[in-house]
């Protein structure tokens, strides 16, 4: 929220001017608690989709309305987000009626019934958060509220309200409409603390520990958009290295010395992080990879291989509902082996500990112990588990397999940080991304469900 309330601190002053005398028309409570706040409401939002004036009288009152919006608190902004969805949604009379004449159309009046349904299909609100798009930083301001909404769509209408906005900003966010720019230590201060406040999957520790990360042998790009160009949308962060990297901590030591980038043979994504919450669920984090290896290449000659190194965030998960919901996903003698090595009464007792009680991991005997039961395990999980869908269970695995990429190869405690051991009891796998088969293992993912791997994860589970 802290982000968010910064850019509305900055809007309410900068649409300030541009409301003028229509800022008069909301007048209401915080938490819009009256009926009168919720009357005051519903007219100032059914004045922003009349056609009075000119297109300074619009910009004002859609100003006026954002700042109306800004002045409430949480409880005010969802109630201020429920007379959005339900008294300005599609009509439903209106609705019932143009399909009943599209039901009873010939072919020559069905083009004109078609047309007519989908204009009544289309809720006024949609007119009404378009006309942010006209006012300064007006998109990010939707951006963030849609960061509100997500956070209370728990009914219908809500839900709905969220799909509309959802594909505007799917609309202004085409990835044809993005810029990728190389970030640098040289890059303003103000964008390289927004860098440090949004990385989502390796916390930056400290401004020495984001200096390494953008030293000669690293690179980090980042998504912008025209209307939003301050603000990175989903920005990566690449090590370039010789051979595969399996250890997130010795990428990330500062005391490490540099190496020559000219002489790296691989290229390893180490975090992608989403900026924007307003943004889930529109996707460009592959177009995004795709981009940076085109510059990567462009760049350095040398490099042959493309991969990630990345977390395993669903896997204790998974784990723990397995064993609640009573799986057998350990076998006799790796039920003994957890046991012995936990000092637990069984192999499910043990085998929950190992994501509660991470210090076992210092313990080289205990750790050697674990290491064949949970990579087989992790294994499997990556392999084999699927959702719903018939896709990867694991988020991050689904993401990269979309995206064409194949199962390298796993990595034991290679992110022996708490959050590491939490998660994946330390684990990384590396997704490498083979450029002449990329469009065949997306084909097959995204078709069939096929998981991509290399023949030393697919042993792991003959073992």
């Amino acid at each position: 929220m802290g982000e968010i309330d910064s850019l509305f601190q900055r809007l309410r002053d900068a649409w300030h001017d541009i409301a003028g005398s229509s800022s008069a028309s909301g007048g209401v409570s915080p938490d819009l608690s009256s009926d009168g706040d919720i009357r005051r409401l519903r007219d100032q939002m059914a004045a922003c989709l009349e056609a009075r004036g000119g297109e300074v009288s619009a910009r004002g009152r859609a100003a006026a309305l954002g700042r109306t919006y800004l002045e409430l608190d949480m409880v005010g902004r969802r109630r201020f987000l429920e007379i959005l969805a339900e008294a300005f949604g599609p009509d439903p009379a209106a609705v019932d009626a143009a399909v009943a004449v599209l039901g009873s159309a010939d072919n020559d009046t069905r083009p004109a019934a078609q047309d007519r349904l989908r204009q009544v299909l289309e809720p006024p609100r949609m007119r009404l958060m378009t006309q942010f798009n006209a006012l300064p930083e007006g998109v990010k301001f939707l951006v963030d509220l849609r960061s509100d909404l997500i956070a209370v769509a728990d009914t219908p209408s809500l839900k709905s309200l969220d799909d509309d906005l959802r594909q505007l900003l799917a609309s202004w966010f085409d990835v044809g409409f993005l810029e990728l720019r190389r970030i640098t230590w040289n890059s303003p201060a103000s964008l390289l603390e927004k860098l440090i406040a949004y990385e989502a999957v390796h916390e930056i520790r400290s401004w020495d520990d984001l200096k390494n990360r953008l030293a000669d042998d690293r690179r980090l790009f980042a998504f912008f958009h025209p209307r939003m160009p301050d603000e990175p949308l989903i920005f990566v962060q690449v090590a370039l290295v010789k051979g595969l990297a399996g250890n997130v901590m010795a990428l990330l030591d500062e005391t490490a010395p540099e190496s020559d980038p000219a002489k790296a043979d691989t290229a390893i994504f180490y975090s992608i992080s989403n900026a924007q919450t307003g943004l889930v669920s529109i996707s460009f984090g592959g177009f995004l990879i795709k981009r940076v290896v085109d510059e990567l290449q462009s760049e350095y000659k040398g490099l042959k291989t493309f991969a990630t190194l990345s977390p395993i965030p669903g896997f204790a998960k998974w784990v723990r509902r397995s064993l609640d919901e009573k799986c057998a996903i350990l076998g006799d003698a790796d039920g003994d082996a957890v046991a012995a090595a936990m000092r637990a009464e069984n192999g499910e007792d043990g085998l929950r500990r190992i994501f509660e009680e991470p210090d076992w991991a210092t313990d080289s005997t205990v750790a050697d112990a674990l290491e064949p039961v949970l990579i087989r395990l992790c294994a499997r999980y990556l392999l084999q588990e699927k959702n719903k869908r018939g896709r990867a269970r694991d988020p991050v695995a689904h993401f990269h397999l979309t995206n064409g990429a194949q199962i390298e190869r796993l990595h034991w405690l290679a992110d022996s940080s708490a959050h590491g051991l939490a998660q994946s009891a330390g684990m990384m796998v590396n997704y490498r991304y083979n450029l002449n088969r990329i469009e065949a293992h997306h084909e097959a993912y995204t078709g069939d469900g096929e998981v991509a791997a290399a023949t030393a994860v697919t042993r792991i589970l003959k073992k």
